[in-house]
This record gives structure tokens, C-alpha cells and sequence, in this order.
């Protein structure tokens, strides 16, 4: 059997908003909802944003603990919910570390060019990526390019980022011109990665079928959803989160991959 394929949903990100599509969850209930709908359409894991009141991202720890708790009451343990610590423009690297080891969330997602500035230091990194993987703290670093990859690479074996369970995101297209992805854009992250860290891609616009297919097919996991996509396989507006999910379920479907429940995700990361 091949491995099972992790299907995440990221429903907003940090800068839609709902005049680009009615369907975008930015509160605490709606994505609640969502989460529900897509975890019945097969994502075991949902990518969390909030916002505040005028519906800017937040990483406010009060607001990220009262949206785990409406979510969680919806899918229970079923979901592996994984929050974000994107800076977005707003924040810096110190807050977004205070802000995760104050919610100390389940999962989270830290994108490694945002955490390895001059403020932090490589002593910081270490302290702070030496806390993740005590607390058991499933994370997912954010890689861009193949250079990104490379300083991973680096701190990894200089062990300034310690041994854990960590997992990679290929973000495909990301500096593109037009920000648009291609499957092809997957091809140096493979080159690049030499690893044991498992790893998922996400991509910008109608392409994000495409290659998550192609992921798929290499082994690696997805990520689809509104933060990034709109558009179905077909160029038409998705009515909704749960179509790019289903639309992934059946990729793994035709290349033979079952999906990944939470409780596998749990057992592979060894979150708590």
C-alpha cells in the first residue's frame, strides 16, 4: 500500500476577503464549519487563520485559543489543527514565536525566512526550534526555493535546528512572475531536498490541481484551499473550500493513495 496521502486546507490566509468570495470563512464559527464540511470531503488537517474585528489577520493569542476551542467543538480530535505564524506584514520574528509558545497549539506553520533574521539569531532559532520539538509541537516550516532549502539543510546539520518529527512546504510559484505555479516548479525542491523530512506542496490559482496531483504522485502531501486558489481544476470559481478538497481526494484516489486520518498524522509527528 502506498503511503497515505495528508490532505490540508487552508479556507482563508491573511488577505482575502469575503467581497472575493461570499464562501471565505473569517470567523471563528464559519471556519468551524468549513473545517466540518472539509473534513467529511477527506482533509484531516485544517490550516488556521484568524481575524480580527475590521477582519485583518491576527496572530492574537486570545483569539487563536477561542477559535481552536469553537473549531475543535466541531471536529473533535478528527482534525489535526495546525495554526499559522505568518508575519503578513505586521508582525516580527520575535512576536510570532511568543505568540506560538503562548497558544502552544497542536500544529503549527512557521515560515523559515520569516524566523531567521538578525533579531533572532541562529542561538534563537535553536531555542526556539529546540522548544518545538520538546513540547512535541507538530510543525511544518515554510519553504520557498531551493536556497531556502539549502539553509534548512545547513542549520540542520550544524544543529542549530535540532532532530524531530519535522515537515516541509513547497511553496510553488510563490516568486513567480504573475504568481502563478506550475508542476514543474516541484522538480528543484526534489533536486534540493536530501532529507528525511516528509513533505507537502501548495500552489497559487487554477494550476493547484495540477500539482498537487503531481505531488501526489511523487510522494509528497497537499495543501489546497481559498488562501491560495479560488478556481476548480476546470478554471471555474469553486463554490466552495470542500470542492478543492474533493477535487484532491480524487487525485489520490486515481493514484491509488488512501487518505491520512489525524489519528495517523498524530502517530507519524508524534504530536501531542
Amino acid at each position: 500500500m502506498q503511503t497515505p496521502l495528508i490532505v490540508t486546507v487552508a479556507p482563508n490566509g491573511a488577505y482575502k476577503q469575503t467581497d472575493e468570495h461570499p464562501a471565505l470563512p473569517v470567523t471563528a464559527q464559519s471556519l468551524a464549519a468549513v473545517a466540518k464540511q472539509c473534513l467529511d470531503a477527506g482533509a484531516a488537517m485544517l490550516h488556521l487563520h484568524i481575524r480580527d474585528a475590521q477582519g485583518r489577520h491576527s496572530l492574537d493569542v486570545a483569539g487563536y485559543r477561542d477559535a481552536l476551542q469553537v473549531v475543535k467543538a466541531a471536529v473533535g480530535d478528527a482534525m489535526v489543527l495546525q495554526i499559522t505564524s505568518e508575519a503578513a506584514r505586521i508582525y516580527q520574528a520575535p512576536q510570532q514565536m511568543a505568540m506560538v509558545r503562548a497558544v502552544r497549539p497542536e500544529a503549527v506553520s512557521v515560515g523559515l525566512r520569516e524566523l531567521d533574521q538578525p533579531a533572532v539569531g541562529e542561538s534563537g532559532l535553536s531555542d526556539f526550534f529546540g522548544w518545538l520539538a520538546h513540547e512535541r509541537v507538530m510543525t511544518q516550516i515554510i519553504i520557498y526555493d531551493a536556497v531556502d532549502l539549502q539553509r534548512w539543510r545547513a542549520l540542520r546539520q550544524r544543529g542549530v535546528i535540532p532532530d524531530a518529527p519535522w515537515f516541509l512546504l513547497f511553496v510553488l510559484g510563490r516568486y513567480s512572475a504573475g504568481q502563478t505555479s506550475d508542476p514543474k516548479d516541484l522538480l528543484p525542491f526534489l533536486c534540493e531536498h536530501q532529507g528525511p523530512e516528509p513533505w507537502a506542496v501548495c500552489a497559487f490559482g487554477a494550476t493547484e490541481h495540477a500539482c498537487v496531483t503531481a505531488a501526489a504522485a511523487m510522494g509528497g502531501h497537499v495543501r489546497v484551499g481559498f488562501e491560495n486558489n479560488l478556481k476548480l481544476k476546470n478554471d471555474q470559481t469553486a463554490p466552495d473550500n470542500t470542492a478543492l478538497v474533493l477535487q484532491a481526494a480524487d487525485a489520490a484516489r486515481c493514484l491509488g493513495r488512501p487518505l491520512a486520518d489525524a489519528s495517523t498524522i498524530r502517530q507519524w509527528f508524534g504530536a501531542n
